[in-house]
């Protein structure tokens, strides 16, 4: 093999990632903010750039679908294990370290790769209850995995698990039109749409006809039934670094779904603004301070 035969297979290697360019700050909720502990924020920033490698591979409309596998199926083997260790996984290894150093499952990372690639090869969802398994992957790790590395009760999953539901269903109902137009990727649930006489094709429209207006009110109510239980998971929990966090995404996400209520993702992008992370922001952390000084419903063998 030449030198040139080398160096161009070790470019190749190296390129298993394809960034978007996406970062925390592109989030429509907060990743990994002051209000965590110091001690444990870098290792949230690993495992968000992980979640954030993988996913922009998932989501490249470029890649053939075997080729996310491929990478994706690199990534996986990088996290389980350090003879799969090669150029370009870096962050699989780092992660694969992070774990083992905080005594978390694996499956924290492998739940994420296995829910990116069906996004490689599954296009549509029959219904609602194939979209919630599929946040039963893609969503739900990341709160169990903030809930371990502060060391919380298991019991405090099921909350957490509507919480991040919400949160990527949320994101579903606000990218519709642009998921189905970049990579053919339509989240909705099918049988809602055909019980309104529609298909994928609306998502062509400019402005929301009435049937597709009540699909979304399905989903947003969906939704709701999901956030009732999130609610309750700022009061489940002892960190109360990691109650207050919670309470804010909470509360953006209630705002969230009010601004879906209202407005038209067909017409324009549906979006939380600064005003939205301001208020909400103050609003979770007096919430759970408030809670925690004069102690309203919480055990108080729960208080720190």
């Amino acid at each position: 093999m030449t030198d040139t035969h080398v160096k161009n297979a070790a470019v190749k290697s190296a390129a298993v990632e394809t960034p978007s360019g996406k970062g925390a700050a592109d989030e429509n909720f907060p990743v990994g903010s002051w209000l965590l502990p110091a001690a444990l924020r870098p290792h949230v920033a690993v495992y968000y750039a992980f979640a954030r490698a993988i996913d922009d591979i998932a989501d490249n409309p470029a890649l053939a679908p075997d080729d996310k596998i491929e990478r994706l199926s690199a990534f996986e083997a990088a996290l389980q294990d350090a003879d799969a260790d090669r150029p370009g996984l870096e962050k699989a290894s780092r992660l694969r370290a992070s774990l083992a150093a905080t005594g978390l499952p694996t499956a924290r990372g492998t739940d994420l790769i296995a829910a990116f690639k069906q996004d490689a090869v599954k296009t549509r969802y029959a219904d609602w209850g194939e979209l919630i398994d599929y946040c039963r992957l893609s969503a739900n790790p990341v709160g169990r995995y903030l809930l371990d590395l502060h060391g919380e009760d298991p019991a405090g999953y099921g909350a957490s698990d509507a919480l991040c539901t919400v949160l990527q269903i949320l994101n579903h109902l606000q990218d519709c039109q642009d998921d189905y137009h970049v990579l053919d990727r339509v989240y909705l649930p099918g049988d809602w749409l055909a019980a309104e006489g529609l298909d994928v094709t609306v998502l062509d429209q400019h402005v929301s006809p009435p049937g597709f207006r009540r699909v979304l009110d399905r989903c947003l109510d969906g939704v709701g039934r999901l956030l009732a239980e999130a609610e309750t998971l700022p009061g489940q929990l002892r960190s109360t670094r990691l109650a207050m966090e919670s309470a804010v995404i909470v509360r953006l996400a209630q705002r969230l779904t009010a601004l879906l209520r209202k407005g038209d993702p067909l017409a324009r992008r549906v979006a939380l603004g600064k005003p939205d992370f301001v208020l909400c922001g103050m609003k979770g952390v007096v919430s759970v301070q408030a809670v925690r000084l004069f102690g309203q419903r919480r055990p108080a063998e729960l208080r720190r």
